[in-house]
């Protein structure tokens, strides 16, 4: 199968998802109250949208799933309390997620689409015949204050089930979105407690409390849009196997960088996509363009912090340059650009970009990733494909369709291999048809 094999299927049949039952889950055992204030690295992100994360199963009793998934959730939540509770604003304005016992919890749907199977979803290119199955779509981070901080929908398909999963995005990142699932699964088979419980002393990382005038409701909020209509677009994933990401690394590698270590695999890959992006966009010489990487940052900061920590510990960095100089350089020249940016992130930048955003808050919206920008989300190192409940591994993980702008990328472990990786991608729908016609990135060269 060629890298960019990429996955098409027609939509012309409408696909019916229908919602039957709500409910609200609770940990298992009394907490009490229990409040953390929300720190720097959380609060750039209150005007994106929940993160939205769906896994396929196969399966024949829905019920019995359901169940499975009910129980273990009631249990996992007893160390993963803040996703059950509620934002709240003290009395200096400063953000805080707040459980206590007399709260409602995280929200669950049950839904059914029984004229959809599994490979229908796991061949599928776009995201619209999924988007029924992840709830929350539209929903800004700073609605916590009044809504549910996870919400599930499970959905019965013919021959199994949809986990839709919306986590605000508020709360925590990539990383403490997985460490959860994975926990999840783990009471789910069996076990009493997790075995490794969250770090949840956030302040640790960063105590400087920062007082934020949001709008409350989200009709005030900023627009996400630019003037005029937004383009249209069109999201694809492309698949790259073990030996085509080996191939894109060592040829990457072949002519050593200044003195520098080799590049990393996500260093080549991500040369591997701006490139082609660049391209498919056919941007002018002296157009700008923008690769961000959103970083983990548990690892950089001082002291650093353990995987385990719950919450955001990430950053954005992004390498800047013209579309003249990749045109004109081998990609050794962006790889380079990449690797810098992201080897010199460490604790002193980490700390004078808080800084600086502690004197001057800014909320980010979903789209501001930079001009004619890549931006990349997730991480292949998550092992989505080991999160299993007890009736299987997940058949594919897919991200929902919220934060998606022109550039956003979203990479996950392939199912295929140790090795292999899954690109999800959305482009504007011209950008797109050139991407997919590209020889060099689909490695048909």
């Amino acid at each position: 199968m060629a890298a960019g094999q990429v996955v098409k299927k027609e939509e012309d049949e409408v696909v019916k998802v229908s919602v039957h039952g709500k409910s609200h889950i609770m940990p298992t055992k009394k907490l009490g109250r229990r409040e953390c204030q929300l720190i720097t690295f959380d609060l750039p992100y209150l005007a994106f949208y929940y993160n939205q994360k769906l896994l396929f199963y196969k399966g024949s009793d829905f019920e019995d799933m359901v169940g499975r998934l009910k129980d273990g959730l009631g249990v996992v939540l007893e160390e993963f309390y803040q996703l059950a509770g509620k934002l709240e604003k003290d009395e200096d304005g400063v953000f805080k997620v707040v459980y206590d016992d007399e709260m409602e919890g995280v929200e669950v749907l049950e839904a059914s689409a029984d004229q959809i199977s599994v490979s229908d979803l796991t061949d599928v290119e776009c995201t619209s015949m999924m988007k029924d199955m992840v709830p929350y779509t539209q929903v800004l981070n700073f609605e916590g204050l009044h809504k549910p901080l996870l919400v599930l929908q499970f959905t019965k398909l013919r021959d199994g089930l949809a986990l839709g999963c919306a986590f605000n995005h508020a709360i925590l990142d990539g990383t403490s979105t997985w460490h959860f699932m994975s926990s999840w699964a783990e009471i789910c088979n069996g076990a009493d407690s997790v075995s490794v419980p969250p770090f949840l002393e956030r302040t640790k990382a960063r105590k400087t409390r920062v007082k934020l005038d949001l709008p409350l409701n989200p009709a005030a909020a900023p627009p996400n849009g630019t003037a005029g209509p937004p383009p249209l677009l069109r999201e694809r994933i492309f698949r790259f196997s073990e030996s085509q990401i080996n191939q894109i690394k060592s040829t990457l590698n072949k002519t050593p960088s200044d003195g520098s270590k080799p590049f990393s695999t996500f260093q080549s890959l991500s040369t591997h996509v701006w490139l082609a992006v660049t391209r498919a966009r056919q941007l002018k010489p002296e157009d700008v363009t923008v690769y961000t990487v959103f970083a983990d940052c548990r690892k950089r900061v001082d002291p650093p912090m353990p995987e385990s920590y719950f919450g955001n510990l990430i950053q954005a960095i992004f390498t800047v340059t013209a579309a003249g100089l990749l045109y004109a350089n081998p990609p050794e020249f962006a790889a380079a650009m990449i690797q810098k940016a992201i080897v010199t992130h460490d604790a002193k930048v980490i700390n004078k970009r808080n800084d600086d955003w502690e004197s001057n808050p800014i909320i980010f919206q979903f789209k501001d990733a930079g001009v004619n920008c890549v931006a990349v989300g997730s991480s292949p190192r998550f092992k989505v494909y080991d999160v299993d409940f007890g009736f299987g591994k997940p058949e594919r993980v897919r991200s929902g369709s919220n934060n998606r702008f022109d550039g956003m990328v979203y990479l996950y472990q392939g199912k295929t291999g140790v090795g292999s990786i899954d690109m999800e991608i959305s482009l504007e729908a011209g950008a797109m048809e050139k991407l997919e016609k590209d020889k060099e990135f689909l490695m048909e060269v």
